[in-house]
This record gives structure tokens, C-alpha cells and sequence, in this order.
């Protein structure tokens, strides 16, 4: 049996104590840095070593606070598009888009090698585009009965949303908590990249479908290869609430469908940036709740409700913030750049860019919250990126691969273990049944990451 992973929360105040130390320890030095189209560029050649100023236990207390301070813009953009998603949520669109569907494959058994992909695409969208993570707790509960009314195992279940929405959360556009988080610290244009990370997106998707129904085709020549459960009376999809997909559920989709659009178009276009964003998912939440009828009431509880499940990210966000304070107060962040580069300097950058891979998979393990380890790590890598001549896009990509490849396997992530424990799937069986998609997975990572070094895919 597993024990309980420390929290977070512990590990980042860990992590605090562990850079106050290296203050002591690791010489302090400075790059120059200069101005160029509105980005701050480290200056290569230009690292000396300055005088030491090695933080003391205080920091301990002062550091969360300014990391606060520092990151509120951040903080104040995690809360609100929770909020405003929660608002969505609760409208009952999205439930009620996805029941039609499973309504579908109940009626239409002769359809179910169709409807499988048609829901794993729905959840790479999800995760694509609002990092689903979380919510595939609930809809489990909904897809576990459905894979085995069609005569699949949990595992079938299981891998419909998690796995699919994954695959989007890794190959993710715009998911405004890792990717829209990485490109603010990148100093990039939230949303901007699209054209490519569309591309990464449909590849994960394919792979996790294609590997999904291989799995099933094993399923039906011979049904005794699947894992097995006994049933769960409490899972019967005829048991659960039936959400009509009335005419109002269907427009707040379609102006959901259109928010997304005009996130990238004003992102690239017309310059918006957090405050627009955030403007632009408040306003679909309150349209939304308007136009379904949601009482005031319950509009406000459902942000409230989506804002209080934000705080731990915020908090994490904030005390991440506070690592990196006690790193420039002690002058160290240049000095690790500068070790980095040196480590790193004398490969080609296309394999640079896959170790700048393999950290961000490490960090993860331990910092299992994209919108934390974005703000951890990207203030590093995105200069480490500009010292190897690697464009920052990319970097953002080795971040949002390394986050979200590795959150289907790591038994730090409290979703991965609570889609395993609902399931009743051991870790060491999901482990056995998940690997070779992890090996593809990554290898897809790798070349995709290396795709940039050779084609200009980014936009100038």
C-alpha cells in the first residue's frame, strides 16, 4: 500500500530552506541584461562574480510574503478564471454536451469504436484549453460504467478522460495555468504559438486514442486480458443526474468555443495580456450564468467555489515566487545559468532543449502543480533558453511536456492516485498497463521539441 506523498505545500517550503542554504554555498555572480522588444535578454559573456549575500532564517518568514507580492498579478489570474470556470461549470453545459454523447453510445451500440475517440477528443480539448485535471475525479464516475456497459474493463474507463485529457494538458494551446502562466514569466505573448502547439496537440491526441483502442481491440478478441473488478452498484450510469443539452447549454458551448478564438486572436493581434484574459473568462462565466438562468446566488457561490478550489495553486504559486526571491537576494540565479550553460553549452541545442525536457520531468515529481512549477522554473529557463540561443517558445514547451507527460504516472499527484483509487486500479497494475504509452509519449516529446531547432515554427 502506498503512503500518503507529502504535500506541496511541505515541498516547496523544503525547497525554500534548501536555496536559503545554497546561498551560503554557491558563489554569487550577475549577468548583464538589456531591452530588446520589450523582453529582458541576459547578455552571453557577460556572468562576473560579485560580492556574497548569504540570506539568513528570516527569509524563511519575509521571502512567501514578497514572493506574494511579486506574483499577486499571477495570483489574482489563477482565482478569477477559476472562478469564472466554475462559473461555466456549474451552467451544466459541459456535462450536459458530454451526456448527450454517452446517450448516443447507449442507443447506438454499433457506434462505440467511434464514440470512444469522439470522447477522448472531447477531453483533450478540456485540457487543451482549460487544463482539465481535477475534474476528472467526476467524470470517472461517468465513464467507468460506460466502458463496461460496451463490455471494457476500469482500465478502458479510466483512460477515456485521464488519459485524454492528458494528452491536451501536455500538448496544451492555452491552458491559461501552465502554458498561459510559462509564457507570462517567457515575457510572450499569452496564447501566442498557436499555430504549432495545435500540431502537438493532434499528435498526443492520435497517440493516446490509437494506443486507448489498441487496447480495446485486445479487449474483444479476448475479454480475460482485461483487468478485473467487481461492479459498483453506486457507478450506474442510468443512476445519474440527466443534465439536459437544452438551447442554452448549447449557446454557452458555442460562446465557449469563441472565447477560446478570441483568446488567440487578441493575444497575437491585439496585444492581451492577463488582464484582458482574465475580463474575457469573467465575461463568459456571467454571459453564461445569464443565460441559463443561474441565480445571483448561485453565480456567486459557484465562483467562490471555483476560486477556493484555486488557493492551494495560488499559495504554491506565491511561496514558489518566494524561492526565487531568496535566489536573487543571494545573487545565485545567475551563477546556476551560468553552470547550466557551461553544462549544456556544448551540445547542439537540439539536445539541450531535451534535457531542459528531462528537469522540468524531475521538478515535476516533486512539484506535481504546472501552474507552481511554471513559476519556479521558467524565470530560469527562459534565460538559460536565451544564453543557448533556444527560442523562448520552445522553452515553454519543454516546461509544459515535462508537467504534463509526467502527470500521468507520478504517484505525487493527488489526481493521478484519486482516478487510480476510484478506479480500483492498483499503481504497479496502471504502471504495467501505461508505460509503452509513456515511451511513445515521450519519444514523441523529444522529437517534437527538436522539431524547432531545424524549422521555424515559431512567430517573429
Amino acid at each position: 500500500m502506498l503512503k500518503k506523498s507529502p504535500d506541496a505545500l511541505v515541498i516547496i517550503s523544503v525547497v525554500l530552506l534548501l536555496f536559503i542554504a545554497l546561498t551560503w554555498i554557491i558563489p554569487a555572480g550577475e549577468y548583464a541584461r538589456e531591452i530588446v522588444d520589450d523582453k529582458t535578454i541576459v547578455v552571453a559573456g557577460t556572468y562576473e562574480s560579485v560580492k556574497s549575500n548569504p540570506q539568513g532564517l528570516g527569509s524563511l518568514l519575509t521571502a512567501p510574503i514578497k514572493g506574494f507580492v511579486g506574483a499577486a498579478h499571477i495570483i489574482a489570474f489563477v482565482l478569477l478564471v477559476g472562478g469564472a470556470f466554475s462559473i461555466l461549470s456549474a451552467t451544466g453545459s459541459l456535462d450536459a454536451g458530454l451526456g448527450s454523447v454517452l446517450k448516443y453510445a447507449r442507443s447506438n451500440p454499433g457506434m462505440r469504436h467511434l464514440i470512444i475517440p469522439l470522447l477522448m477528443v472531447f477531453f483533450s480539448l478540456a485540457g487543451c484549453t482549460f487544463g482539465m485535471s481535477e475534474e476528472n475525479l467526476v467524470f470517472i464516475l461517468i465513464t467507468i460504467p460506460l466502458a463496461r456497459s460496451m463490455g471494457y474493463d476500469n482500465i478502458v474507463g479510466i483512460a477515456i478522460p485521464f488519459i485524454g485529457a492528458g494528452a491536451g494538458f501536455a500538448g496544451a494551446v492555452i491552458n491559461p495555468f501552465t502554458v498561459g502562466i510559462a509564457q507570462g514569466i517567457s515575457e510572450l505573448p499569452v496564447g501566442s504559438g498557436a499555430g504549432y502547439r495545435w500540431v502537438v496537440w493532434a499528435i498526443f491526441t492520435i497517440i493516446a486514442i490509437a494506443f486507448v483502442m489498441a487496447y480495446v481491440f485486445k479487449l474483444e478478441k479476448n475479454p480475460e486480458f482485461g483487468f478485473k473488478t467487481e461492479p459498483d452498484s453506486d457507478s450506474d450510469p442510468q443512476a445519474m443526474k440527466d443534465v439536459p443539452f437544452n438551447v442554452a447549454r448549447k449557446v454557452v458551448l458555442v460562446l465557449f468555443a469563441i472565447a477560446i478564438g478570441l483568446l488567440m486572436y487578441g493575444s497575437n493581434f491585439w496585444g492581451w495580456y492577463i488582464d484582458e484574459i482574465s475580463a474575457l473568462f469573467l465575461a463568459l462565466g456571467l454571459i453564461a450564468a445569464v443565460i441559463t438562468r443561474m441565480k445571483a446566488s448561485e453565480t456567486v457561490s459557484a465562483f467562490t467555489i471555483g476560486a477556493k478550489d484555486m488557493l492551494v495553486a495560488a499559495l504554491i504559486i506565491g511561496l514558489s515566487r518566494g524561492v526565487l526571491v531568496v535566489a536573487e537576494d543571494g545573487k545565485i540565479i545567475d551563477t546556476v545559468l551560468y553552470a547550466m550553460s557551461n553544462a549544456v553549452g556544448d551540445f547542439p541545442n537540439y539536445i539541450s532543449v531535451q534535457i531542459m525536457f528531462v528537469v522540468q520531468g524531475f521538478i515535476n515529481v516533486f512539484i506535481p502543480s504546472g501552474s507552481g512549477q511554471a513559476a519556479i522554473t521558467m524565470p530560469i529557463m527562459t534565460p538559460l533558453a536565451d544564453l543557448l540561443s533556444i527560442d523562448r517558445q520552445t522553452a515553454v514547451l519543454a516546461f509544459q511536456f515535462g508537467d504534463g507527460l509526467l502527470n500521468l504516472i507520478i504517484p505525487t499527484s493527488g489526481v493521478t492516485m484519486g482516478v487510480l483509487a476510484i478506479g480500483k486500479i492498483p499503481y504497479n497494475v496502471w504502471m504495467k498497463w501505461v508505460w509503452k504509452l509513456m515511451v511513445i509519449f515521450i519519444l514523441a516529446a523529444m522529437a517534437l521539441l527538436a522539431v524547432p531547432e531545424f524549422i521555424d515554427v515559431w512567430p517573429r
